[in-house]
């Protein structure tokens, strides 16, 4: 497929803090890393959020004719439970607290991840690596940095000297912070009274490797402990594995700036002299109910409970397509909230998009037409290039959804190359692009609806047809009140059900 070339894709590169013109470093290739779920429990819409926005965008590139590796990872060793590099790993943890071993702990989560993202309609990507398939590498790059000078070993531990690469960081690299926009001066030391705390030099500092306590479950022989990696080395490992010393894109949650991406940065620029990525992106976090979502606050939303009705907070169930399409209803770089009247909201959208999808194939052709259908498809493309401006993109899907209402309830009629046009770009665009699938009705059931609410129609036109307006009125409103609305026209009497 050959690249569409008609506009110029700008995205926000968080690394310099705007939006600026999106170029491969090979051209007609992007190589995309984005850092996977910690896999001890599992997983909720706030992370879903960040893992279907990324699975937009290489969506777009696919589409655009980019032959795209995606690369998204699983942490399935070295997450500890705070950003001090103490306490313990959170699978290990999980394991314990549950008697059971550390990867039954991976595969029950992980099994959970791709399911639930499945459901929500994101593609596989190229490559899904693990932390704990990586561990040789990750030994390499820690050696790496201690023979360049900018680590150290204290008690079996190794740790990233911050303040050193701060003054000696190779030219043109950006001093630590630089991602975050933290100042290095303005971070207090850690005063709290944290077991293994004496072992840095600095509480700024950050583990490469951490020796195991006795206790500890996980852990692999290494020249320095019986340890496990550290959290931010494994993103740096497999990242410029797959995708080389430099690549194009480098995305996750906003929450992981600082200081799981800025730690990347740093040992990327000792190791490689680059900083891996060219283009930082961030998705922002999901609120429910106007609170921020994440597991540690208890505020969360697990995904099944939701597609079956069966949670606390939603008092009713949503499919997941209608989930996918409330989330692209907002830009990736934005605040959301969930909330029941939001959710409501988006389901009646969606059964609105799909129903002017269903009606595309019955429009009226002619060779001539009023509606210019190729300046519509330019804005479509001009919002995408616009950092994934996918609410833009939705808006312009609904002026299409708007004309092609027109154009069956007055029964006139469409050009068959604008038509053509249209069908192909929405298709795209909804389908490919966005990933917001169709529901099916259930095949027996819905014959058997479909024949009940016709027997319903015919009844009413025999009332209509005897002036019965009453028994017309009540047959109209009766499945009005069940959520089947009836629209007469033209060509007789249809109609629609609410999800």
């Amino acid at each position: 497929m050959a690249l569409y070339t008609e506009n110029t894709l700008y995205v926000y590169n968080s690394l310099k803090g705007f939006k600026e013109v999106f170029k491969p470093t090979v051209e007609g290739r992007v190589g995309m890393y984005v850092c996977g779920p910690t896999v001890y429990s599992n997983v909720h819409l706030g992370n879903c959020r960040t893992f279907m926005s990324f699975d937009m965008m290489f969506r777009y590139f696919t589409h655009l004719g980019y032959k795209v590796r995606y690369v998204r990872n699983i942490t399935d060793a070295g997450h500890l439970e705070n950003d001090a590099d103490e306490g313990e790993d959170k699978i290990a943890k999980k394991a314990r607290l549950e008697s059971l071993e550390p990867m039954e702990i991976v595969q029950r989560y992980t099994d959970d991840f791709h399911n639930v993202l499945r459901q929500l309609g994101c593609r596989i990507p190229s490559i899904e690596p693990t932390a704990t398939g990586h561990i040789i590498e990750q030994i390499g790059i820690v050696q790496d940095i201690l023979d360049k000078g900018y680590a150290y070993v204290s008690e079996g531990s190794v740790y990233f000297d911050v303040e050193k690469y701060n003054r000696e960081h190779p030219t043109g690299s950006g001093t630590y912070g630089c991602l975050s926009g933290r100042n290095i001066d303005e971070l207090l030391e850690n005063t709290r009274a944290l077991d293994g705390q004496s072992e840095k030099r600095s509480s700024r500092d950050f583990a490469l490797w951490k020796k195991a306590s006795p206790s500890h479950i996980m852990h692999w022989p290494s020249p320095w402990s019986e340890g496990f990696p550290g959290w931010h080395l494994e993103c740096s490992a497999m990242s410029t594995k797959y995708l080389g010393e430099t690549f194009d894109i480098h995305g996750g949650g906003m929450d992981l700036k600082f200081p799981h991406h800025e730690c990347e940065i740093a040992q990327n620029q000792v190791h490689s002299h680059s900083r891996g990525a060219r283009y930082w992106l961030h998705a922002n976090m999901l609120t429910l109910n106007g609170r921020r979502m994440s597991k540690s606050t208890g505020n969360i939303l697990n995904p099944a409970e939701l597609f079956s009705g069966e949670n606390s907070i939603l008092k009713k169930a949503f499919a997941p397509a209608v989930v996918r399409f409330f989330v692209m209803q907002a830009h990736y770089r934005s605040v959301l909230d969930f909330s029941q009247d939001a959710l409501e909201a988006a389901e009646k959208g969606y059964n609105r998009l799909m129903e002017a999808l269903d009606k595309l194939p019955t429009l009226k052709t002619s060779k001539d037409g009023s509606w210019d259908v190729n300046e519509w498809r330019s804005k479509c493309y001009d919002a995408m290039n616009d950092d994934f401006n996918t609410p833009i993109l939705i808006a312009h899907i609904f002026d299409a959804v708007t004309e092609i209402n027109r154009i069956d309830a007055s029964q006139s009629s469409i050009s068959e190359e604008s038509l053509k046009t249209l069908t192909e770009t929405l298709e795209a665009f909804v389908y490919d692009v966005l990933g917001i699938q169709k529901v099916e009705k259930a095949g027996r059931e819905s014959e058997v609806i479909d024949a009940l609410v016709n027997i319903f129609i015919e009844e009413r036109k025999a009332a209509r047809a005897e002036k019965n307006w009453a028994l017309s009125d009540s047959i109209r409103d009766r499945l009005s009140a069940i959520g089947i609305t009836l629209k007469d026209g033209k060509e007789g009497t249809t109609y629609t059900i609410e999800e």
